[in-house]
């Protein structure tokens, strides 16, 4: 369990642990996940009843098309539900994306690997740069797309564990640059292509010659990278570990320092290998008229990026092997297959989470309630005549509130932009600041809402270290990043637009 905070005279930091210690304590009496995903399939059943019982509809501003409140409870919704349960499991995206990232991962790990490298190349590091680097890490992992999330928290985790520290600290700053520092990156990444299209597609409704280009959020981004890590290894440092205490949990500190010949000469084989893979991929990209860049000779998009997941998934393949057998852990082919299935055994409370929780957010799309509540809200807020960055300010914070219903974050843009888009740029706002207000509040909250999808990868993690760890303790957690980078970011796009400071190349905060 979480251990009692550190005893403080600050009265503030009192009163701040024991909200946290509020959150956790009342989080973890909400029923176990796959009970609270089930009320929910069955809440949102019955509110789509009584909201379509008064014919409520509502126009998608990006199709134009008007959609109505559908229920559940009808014989359209029962033929929905009974034809879609199983395309909503076996279809739900980041199903396919942990277990065949966990084959990969799984066998590196069972084979030692990962624990070996976390022994030699961060045991000696200074406390400061682990955590720095950990959140920083977990910032740039958004150009693997959400495959950092079932790779960055859990080595995290390993890490601190290695260094005597409390290993759901390590895991919460890997979850917080992952998550909530999501959108942030130095370099340009699938996220930056996919907003600026409905972007520029939204802005030439009010004027043809604007174009919202993917770099267009670059320079804010670059800065928000190395600032929010620094911030991330404050909070991690400052008010999470202090928090959790010591760690007495089952897996307790190893010798980090203890040197094994063998291990040595694993690691050796290993970098070569992925040396080589290196060399391999970087060809592959490179050479003319390659098959891994777009038709422009482009990476964003791009197969290779498209094919992330399987390219990741044979590097730690490769390397688990490279170092099984040189370790002697592997010594016929049918021991990989078998330590995979070894892997695939500790997500089995996964994959039944999974079922339920895809069902769930299904039931909520195929309603319209998620768009109906989206629209309105966004309607809500422009029908209040604020100007300047107050009501830029406010359209974060709306963001934030709605990034709770609809996780998806290019769905969400493409509901907020045809209503928001317009009616900044009248006020001269140039669209790729609000894009960038909107990346903001959306990612913020990535890591509060019920309806993300790996909070049970997450929560899975924690609970190899604190079996008694629930939704209570992740929220409790998160909240500290949340709300402190939510605010940092907040405050670094005031000084970027009320100082004229560029977002991005020859991009400000208004059009002229």
């Amino acid at each position: 369990m979480i251990q009692p905070s550190i005893p403080t005279n600050s009265s503030k930091e009192k009163g701040f642990n024991k909200f946290l210690n509020t959150v956790e304590t009342v989080g973890n009496k909400l029923p176990h996940p796959f009970m609270l995903f089930l009320y929910l399939a069955l809440t949102i059943a019955v509110l789509s009843w009584v909201i379509s019982l008064f014919n409520v509809k509502v126009v998608h501003p990006g199709s134009g098309e008007t959609l109505e409140i559908k229920s559940l409870i009808s014989g359209e919704g029962l033929q929905f539900i009974l034809t879609s349960t199983l395309d909503n499991f076996t279809g739900f995206a980041p199903l396919g994306l942990v277990l065949t990232m966990m084959l990969g991962i799984g066998l590196a790990d069972k084979v030692g690997l990962l624990e070996t490298l976390m022994k030699r190349t961060i045991a000696k590091a200074p406390k400061t740069l682990v955590s720095f680097t950990i959140v920083f890490i977990g910032i740039m992992g958004n150009i693997a797309s959400d495959a950092a999330f079932i790779v960055i928290p859990p080595l995290a985790a390993m890490i601190f564990l290695s260094l005597g520290r409390h290993p759901l600290a390590g895991l919460a700053a890997g979850v917080a640059g992952t998550g909530v520092g999501f959108t942030a990156n130095i370099l340009i990444a699938g996220t930056d292509a996919l907003l600026s299209g409905i972007s520029t597609e939204v802005a030439k409704t009010i004027d043809p010659n604007v174009v919202v280009t993917p770099v267009d959020n670059w320079f804010f981004m670059s800065a928000s990278t190395l600032i929010l890590a620094v911030t991330g290894t404050l909070i991690t440092e400052k008010i999470i570990e202090p928090r959790l205490g010591q760690y007495t949990g089952p897996m307790m500190l190893k010798d980090v320092n203890k040197n094994n010949p063998l291990e040595n000469k694993a690691l050796r084989n290993t970098f070569i290998a992925f040396i080589i893979l290196i060399g391999i991929l970087l060809i592959g990209i490179f050479m003319p008229n390659s098959p891994l860049r777009n038709e422009d000779g482009g990476l964003i998009p791009s197969p290779f990026l498209s094919g992330i997941i399987p390219i990741l998934f044979i590097f730690f393949t490769i390397l688990g092997v490279t170092y099984g057998v040189t370790i002697k852990k592997i010594t016929k082919a049918a021991d990989v297959p078998k330590i995979m299935t070894e892997a695939i055994k500790d997500m089995s409370g996964y994959i039944v989470l999974i079922f339920v929780i895809s069902q769930a957010i299904a039931y909520f799309n195929w309603t319209n309630i998620s768009t109906w509540l989206a629209v309105n809200s966004a309607e809500l807020l422009s029908s209040i005549n604020m100007t300047g960055m107050p009501v830029v300010i406010a359209f974060v914070l709306l963001t934030a509130l709605l990034s709770f219903f609809v996780t998806s974050g290019s769905a969400l843009w493409a509901l907020e932009a045809p209503i928001f888009l317009p009616m900044f740029m009248i006020l001269n706002y140039h669209p790729a600041f609000i894009q960038l207000a909107y990346r903001i509040g959306d990612s913020s909250t990535n890591m509060l809402t019920p309806l993300n999808p790996y909070l049970a990868v997450i929560l899975s993690y924690m609970q190899e270290y604190d079996k008694e760890a629930g939704l209570g303790t992740l929220m409790a957690l998160m909240i500290p990043y949340t709300i402190i980078f939510l605010i940092v970011w907040i405050i670094m796009m005031v000084v970027f637009g009320l100082l004229g400071v560029p977002i991005g190349p020859g991009v400000g905060m208004y059009l002229n």
